[in-house]
């Protein structure tokens, strides 16, 4: 039987990439979209061949058994109390909240109704990380003494420049997706983060640049720049690197190495083009194998978002302060 799914909100990017994951896995049934801006949920329902519902109360009293919500930030805590309260499992964009506040009550929430609460990281499925893992785990550069990232993009725009719907500028898109491989990687939290911030590139009252000193519970200390450092005549949107430092070795890995290059005249740009594994659809997949009661073993919980943000909210307490900051 297939799962059926309703997506609350297009305001987050990747949004349409969950859409078009949902059209093609036979898993599921993409029954709607419902969105507080109803030229793009109607843009969208046209798009996607699927039913518009007017408000997100209409969609959660459907007979959809699950929700992506792909809002702005700070909507992703009262979006997710509102389709817990309605017995819908969910999956959330990240980060997943803009306040520790707001993801204990999310947390809460999902407990309380009985339904999964799991994050949108989907560099967990990637291949590469996933081999890396394997390799570390293995012992095959021997203790773990410390780990360079990197997840340097693009500036998206619109909202995401406004802190008050973002809860943040770069330090807040970028750092999660990093620090929650970090931690799946070595089995340890971050308790400390040290993190400096400018927005000399755009100039701008959010932060475009962001680089975080991170120490992990037994000692491992890491760095990671989560900056919007590329122009948009950069040939990708960015990237995702991760280096291992260990006793024995060095494993490095680049996570969108997998491309083609691209010389388009008629937009005069070169691009690279990504051929690698789609891991929006081997989240998208596990998510409904979670929704139908399957064990799974990559998808992210809602704890693991709420830690990860935690990262990037206290970096933002640590530039306020100019000093490190526990976790």
């Amino acid at each position: 039987m297939k799962i059926k799914v309703g997506i609350m909100s297009f305001a987050h990017l990747h949004a349409d990439s969950y859409a078009h994951c949902l059209l093609t896995n036979p898993r599921a049934e993409f029954v709607g979209i419902a969105d507080h801006d109803p030229q793009r949920a109607q843009q969208k329902a046209e798009q996607y061949g699927v039913q518009r519902f007017d408000s997100y109360e209409s969609l959660l009293a459907s007979d959809v058994q699950a929700v992506i919500i792909c809002s702005e930030n700070v909507q992703h805590a009262p979006l997710t109390q509102m389709a817990a309260a309605a017995g819908k499992h969910i999956l959330c964009e990240k980060p997943l909240m803009t306040r520790l506040e707001d993801g204990q009550a999310m947390l809460a929430a999902a407990r309380g109704a009985g339904v999964g609460l799991f994050t949108a990281f989907p560099c967990r499925f990637s291949p590469a990380f996933q081999q890396l893992r394997a390799r570390v785990q293995a012992g095959e550069i021997g203790e773990l003494l410390a780990l360079r990232g990197t997840n340097r993009g693009v500036n998206p725009g619109g909202w995401f420049n406004d802190p008050e719907l973002a809860g943040g500028g770069a330090m807040m898109d970028h750092t999660v997706h990093v620090a929650d491989l970090m931690r799946l990687l070595t089995g340890q939290e971050i308790v400390e983060v040290y993190a400096e911030t400018n927005n000399l590139m755009y100039h701008g009252n959010f932060d475009d640049t962001a680089m975080l000193t991170l120490t992990f519970e037994k000692g491992i200390f890491a760095t990671l720049d989560s900056s919007w450092s590329r122009p948009r005549t950069f040939p990708t949107w960015g990237d995702v690197t991760l280096a291992v430092y260990g006793t024995r070795g060095v494993i490095e890995m680049d996570m969108f190495a997998q491309y083609l290059r691209h010389y388009d005249d008629r937009t005069g740009r070169i691009r690279q083009m990504f051929w690698g594994d789609n891991i929006d659809a081997l989240m998208i997949d596990e998510f409904l194998r979670a929704v139908s009661g399957e064990p799974t073993s990559t998808l992210a919980t809602g704890e693991d978002g709420y830690k990860a943000a935690a990262v990037a909210i206290a970096g933002y307490e640590s530039v306020r302060r100019g000093e490190p900051v526990r976790v």
